[in-house]
């Protein structure tokens, strides 16, 4: 199953696609929520689906998508988890996860405008796999991880590197600027993906291919991403975990490059979907 929210930004409403086409949910499911996954909304959902699916209303491909979910409690990243975008950097393989948190405020759908932010001189580019926690989750097991996810999307960890890498403190304030987490277009439930060690990832900027991965190559797997968070902090229903990046970003680059208004990133997964990003410059 895959689930959609769509609509005005802030007004989104729950929908699923189905055969390749979108049908609205809303008169049945309130929204994607933490509540939703914490109650076993999904399996709600599909039941009713099945008992409804001839006289759900059709959505309209023109409309926007917004993120295939509400604003999760957090979003938490694994920094350098790829050898190769590791040794592109010039950084150590890390010996355990890197992570760092994107702030909500940064969550868009997956075709709006990426804005560089005010003083930004250094916007990059990420593709990434993102885990959906179905379940509260704290202290879990590897081997039990997989029971605490609801499904998986695609997301563009844009990262601003002087913010990131060059001023005082964390990772943070470089990963979390407005518009910084595209994601979707839907969030792909967990019996939809053969192998999700096995999933290739792409993005082009401005029709050139740059990024061209596989989540085989994951120097720390998805259970045990799960379950080393899960150490650290409690992840709620709905809270995202996104597993770091292949190689290709601009930083990697020499020189570097990296993103100005007027260029178009395109990026997709296999089972997630593709994502088109036009970058703005920053307006007051």
């Amino acid at each position: 199953m895959r689930l959609i929210r769509f609509g005005e930004s802030g007004k989104e409403k729950p929908g699923v696609e189905l055969d390749g086409k979108w049908f609205d949910v809303s008169s049945i499911i309130k929204d994607y929520d933490e509540s939703f996954f914490a109650e076993d909304g999904l399996s709600q959902l599909k039941e009713l689906i099945e008992s409804k699916r001839g006289i759900l209303p059709e959505v309209n491909k023109s409309v926007r998508l917004g993120p295939p979910f509400a604003r999760p409690s957090k979003i938490v990243c694994i920094g350098l988890n790829y050898k190769d975008h590791a040794e592109e950097t010039g950084a150590t393989i890390p010996k355990e996860p890197i992570i760092f948190l994107k702030s909500t405020t940064a969550l868009i759908g997956p075709n709006d405008s990426v804005v560089i932010p005010k003083n930004s001189q250094k916007t990059d580019w990420e593709v990434e796999f993102g885990i959906v926690i179905g379940k509260k989750a704290a202290y879990v097991e590897e081997a039990d991880a997989l029971d605490f996810v609801a499904g998986y999307v695609l997301h563009n960890d844009i990262s601003e590197r002087e913010f990131q890498m060059e001023r005082v403190g964390t990772w943070d304030k470089g990963k979390g600027c407005d518009t910084f987490a595209p994601m979707g277009p839907y969030m792909t439930t967990v019996d939809e993906i053969p192998d999700i060690h096995n999933v290739n990832l792409w993005l082009k900027v401005n029709g050139k291919t740059y990024q061209n991965g596989n989540t085989k190559n994951l120097i720390f797997s998805v259970p045990y991403i799960v379950s080393y968070v899960s150490q650290f902090m409690t992840l709620l229903p709905g809270d995202v975990i996104s597993t770091g990046t292949p190689a290709g970003v601009g930083l990697g680059f020499n020189p570097p490059i990296y993103l100005k208004p007027g260029d178009i990133l395109e990026l997709g997964a296999d089972f997630l979907g593709e994502q088109r990003q036009q970058v703005v410059a920053y307006k007051p």
